[in-house]
Formats: structure tokens, C-alpha cells, sequence
């Protein structure tokens, strides 16, 4: 047997998924018993085994203040956007749309996701479009005749991008987010919907 094949393969059982696979496969059989552990143990190894997910180096920090800050201001923008929305559809008068395009300041594949779904889980805008190799977000905005919505949507996402960086970041990230967002290139103009 080759033991370099087989060094790698007991590299790839990682203890935290199995465990939270055998998790799903007891909520998926509905009870909590000796049979349903162990078979479940052992189809999480087989599914590690047979389909090895690739090393991830993901530079995740957590802060419990920077949590729950971010937690903080989810639930309170949560709650006034759902405000804005319905008071906006209730009004009956038709909103103008734009899309607005924010360019982030971090770089990093994870905390651009993090903001993407920071972003998308507040009511009233929607996230059209995630480049990860710009590190930009495009939101869907309402009310684009306001000449300040375009900068107060910009000013909301670097603002909850700080919160995510200052959650999850690691310290480069957090000094890159201390600093103030370029002004938007005029090649980034927001197009009318």
C-alpha cells in the first residue's frame, strides 16, 4: 500500500464535519439512538473518504463584540427597512429603480460573501450581482430620483462590510476598513431600471 496515498486520506477525515454530518443524518432519520449514531459516524467517513473536500485556509477571526455588533445592527436595520418597504408600498407611488455599484475594500473571497449576505438579508435592496475578482456588490435600489440614494446605499454596505470585517476579519482587513472607500470611478455610473 502506498503510504503516501494513505497519509493523505486520513488528512482528509475532519473530526467537525463528521460530526456535523452525523448531525444531519440523526435529523434525518428523526431519533436519537445507538443505531442512527453509528451508522452515521460511519457514513460521514465513507462520504469524507470517497469525496475529499480540498484543503481551505479560510483567515476566519471570531470577535464576540464584533459579533455582536453586526448582530446588533442587522436586527435594527432589519427592522427599519422592513418599515421603509412597507410604508413605500403602501404609498402607491411608483419608485424609480437604479443599480448602484459599491466597490468593497477587502479583498478577500470570504469577506466579500460575508457582506454579499450581510447585504442581501436587509429588506429593501436587492443584491444583483457579486464580482469577487473587482470586489464589487450591485445592488438594486429604490427612490433613484433622490440624488442621495446612491451614496447613502454605498455609505450602508461599506458600513455593514465594517461590522462583517470587524466580526470575522483578520487585522490587515480590519486596518484596510478603517480607512475611508474610494469615491466611485464615473465608469461606474448607475444605470436606471
Amino acid at each position: 500500500m502506498n503510504s503516501p496515498n494513505l497519509a493523505a486520506r486520513r488528512r482528509r477525515i475532519d473530526l467537525p464535519l463528521i460530526a456535523w454530518l452525523t448531525v444531519i443524518w440523526m435529523l434525518l432519520w428523526s431519533g436519537l439512538t445507538w443505531g442512527n449514531l453509528i451508522s452515521g459516524v460511519v457514513v460521514a467517513v465513507l462520504l469524507c473518504l470517497a469525496f475529499p473536500l480540498p484543503a481551505v485556509d479560510l483567515d476566519l477571526r471570531l470577535r464576540a463584540r464584533g459579533i455582536l455588533r453586526l448582530a446588533g445592527y442587522l436586527l435594527y436595520d432589519m427592522v427599519a427597512s422592513s418599515v421603509v418597504v412597507t410604508r413605500h408600498a403602501l404609498s402607491g407611488r411608483h419608485r424609480p429603480a437604479a443599480v448602484v455599484r459599491v466597490p468593497l475594500r477587502c479583498r478577500s473571497d470570504l469577506m466579500i460573501a460575508a457582506t454579499a449576505v450581510a447585504v442581501s438579508s436587509v429588506p429593501g435592496g436587492a443584491l444583483v450581482e457579486v464580482n469577487a475578482a473587482t470586489a464589487t456588490l450591485y445592488l438594486h435600489v429604490t427612490d433613484a430620483d433622490d440624488p442621495a440614494t446612491a451614496p447613502r446605499a454605498r455609505r450602508d454596505v461599506w458600513r455593514l462590510e465594517a461590522l462583517v470585517v470587524r466580526a470575522f476579519g483578520t487585522r490587515e482587513e480590519i486596518a484596510r476598513v478603517a480607512a475611508e472607500p474610494a469615491p466611485p470611478s464615473p465608469t461606474g455610473k448607475e444605470t436606471g431600471a
